[in-house]
């Protein structure tokens, strides 16, 4: 995220989302942390260590701008429209109100030696773990751990 998309957030969640600054954290402070957090999934114990403030600073900061960026939702979040009664087209005109499908599958892998044990499922099968997700405009395909083809 460069530095212009940064303050903006910071904007929206001070202006709408009603984010407000601490006694100890600026609110900089607060959205970087923020992002660190869902990035990087970073425990709190490691943030409290980064930043030099406690856990519970931590968990609070966290949980202030999580309140901000939900109320943001109407602004970040756009709601797809549903597939109408009405539809013509003859792959989705099966499903009434569609919004879309959401499903997960493991396709099996060939990896090297080494990396073969972070490909290891609970089966201990070699495969990744994968999610799609269609809409009526296309699709997507989200790979758990990073594919090695």
């Amino acid at each position: 995220m460069d530095v212009k998309s940064f303050d903006k957030l910071c904007h929206l969640l001070k202006s709408i989302g009603r984010l407000a600054l601490t006694r100890n954290t600026t609110i900089e402070g607060m959205v970087a942390s923020f992002l660190h957090i869902i990035a990087h999934h970073v425990k709190n114990r490691v943030l409290k260590r980064q930043t030099k403030r406690s856990s519970e600073t931590a968990s609070r900061n966290f949980h202030r701008v999580l309140q901000a960026v939900l109320r943001l939702h109407r602004i970040l979040l756009k709601k797809p429209d549903p597939n109408l009664e009405n539809s013509i087209d003859d792959k989705w005109k099966w499903f009434k109100n569609f919004l879309g499908a959401l499903d997960g599958t493991y396709i099996w892998v060939h990896v090297g030696l080494v990396d073969k044990p972070k490909y290891c499922t609970r089966k201990n099968e070699i495969a990744a773990n994968v999610l799609g997700v269609c809409t009526l405009t296309g699709c997507l395909v989200s790979g758990y751990k990073r594919l090695l083809w």
